[in-house]
């Protein structure tokens, strides 16, 4: 692990510490857990970007097969 130093308010440090001692965890570990949950919030964020900026990006290709008839062939087996 790489030690951070980070800056709290008042407010921050002692629901820190009220949150630490009922749920019997060290601040740091608080502090990670809150920092991989909105990594991972963002990540998602991220990815749906990515796919609503894709979506239909091959709407006016001419040079790709007509995929509707191409599965009308495989509803027919």
């Amino acid at each position: 692990m790489i030690r951070t130093q980070i800056y709290l308010t008042e407010r921050q440090r002692a629901e820190l510490t009220t949150i630490s001692k009922i749920l019997g965890k060290k601040q740091s570990e608080l502090i990670r857990e809150a920092v991989d949950h909105f990594i991972d919030e963002s990540g998602s964020s991220r990815r749906e970007l990515v796919l609503r900026e894709a979506a239909g990006m091959w709407k006016d290709r001419t040079d790709l097969p007509d995929f509707e008839e191409i599965r009308t062939e495989w509803d027919r087996i």
